[in-house]
């Protein structure tokens, strides 16, 4: 089947399940998404931009998506050339429960994803490396990590890190709170509401040899009291549009608002809360700095210190991303948050 045919057929809704060469059906997937377009129109305005950005995305993922290959009962894909994705379909899926078709960019996804979990990714603050799991946001962006290695330690903390606690709200692969322990805290909880993100973390600390410095429960807060709350919650405000957005999107800003309205009551005398937060939803229109200043104010906290970084990734330099603007006049910030007096 020609691309052209194949990508009038995905847009027009049919599904299509690839039978040949799993190199060949690599290729029609690369020439449909050639077909499929960029990431919209241009546009002046920020908010407007973004709109168009994801909706060019969804349309992207929906064509693309309808490219489907079969996994038989016990995960592998009977295919030429096909590779050998048993091992990392049950890392994703868990145990075969017969035979499935599944998007072949969705198993791309995952063969990646393994990949990453087996190589792990380096993290410059902990000089080792952290192995992300299918389904848990990745720390390929290294300056909010370093905000949280280098921020000055609350004096509660100082005077005392080996009987000093820590929350990391949203931990994901555990990779701030490996940091804090690091820095010598004593005990720390990770907490999310992704349960693979909790099997991540621990499997990171056991490859750290963290012992049973750090525990993991689901939710946003653990039961107690602590010295020191971090949480870097999704930057963005919006509605994820899958499981794997979670950690980009915060719909509403609820884990924002949790994390602020329960503040004050799970810091102990002398603690401090740090949220980790880009200005990108500033930039595009998607939030005001008012806002979240008036946030931080309506939960009876204050602003001790704010620590501000440049970002460094590739897309703040990428003149060609529709948000291009936006991104590189972005800041991440570390805010050192305290009850006001």
């Amino acid at each position: 089947m020609r691309a052209a045919t194949a990508h009038r057929l995905a847009r027009a809704g049919t599904s299509l399940l690839w039978r040949g060469d799993f190199q060949g059906a690599r290729q029609l997937l690369r020439a449909m998404d050639r077909r499929v377009g960029g990431a919209g129109p241009a546009c002046a305005d920020p908010a407007e931009a973004f709109r168009l950005h994801r909706r060019a995305r969804a349309h992207r993922a929906r064509v693309l998506d309808r490219l489907l290959v079969e996994l038989a009962d016990d995960h592998t894909v009977a295919l030429r050339r096909a590779p050998d994705v048993r091992e990392a379909c049950h890392a994703a899926y868990g145990p075969p429960t017969g035979p499935a078709l599944v998007p072949l960019r969705e198993l791309l996804g995952v063969i990646g994803a393994h990949q990453w979990r087996l190589k792990g990714v380096e993290v410059p603050a902990l000089g080792a490396r952290i192995h992300p799991h299918y389904g848990v946001f990745a720390p390929t962006r290294s300056e909010y990590v370093d905000l949280v290695a280098e921020a000055p330690l609350p004096a509660t903390v100082r005077r005392d890190p080996a009987a000093a606690t820590a929350f990391d709200l949203g931990t994901g692969t555990g990779v701030l709170a490996a940091v804090l322990a690091r820095r010598g805290v004593g005990r720390i909880v990770g907490t999310d509401i992704n349960p693979r993100a909790l099997v991540c973390a621990e499997d990171n600390a056991h490859r750290l040899g963290l012992g049973g410095r750090l525990t993991v429960a689901p939710g946003l807060y653990p039961p107690g009291r602590a010295d020191l709350v971090v949480c870097n919650p999704p930057w963005l405000p919006g509605r994820p549009s899958a499981a794997l957005e979670l950690g980009v999107y915060d719909e509403g800003g609820g884990m924002l608002r949790g994390f602020l309205g329960g503040l004050m009551e799970h810091l102990r005398p002398g603690g401090e809360g740090w949220l980790i937060l880009s200005d990108l939803a500033e930039h595009l229109g998607l939030r005001t700095r008012d806002e979240l200043l008036e946030l931080i104010e309506t939960a009876g906290l204050r602003v001790v210190d704010r620590i501000d970084v440049r970002p460094r990734h590739r897309r703040a330099s990428d003149v060609f991303d529709p948000l291009h603007a936006a991104r590189a006049a972005e800041t991440t910030t570390l805010w050192r948050l305290s009850p006001a007096p």
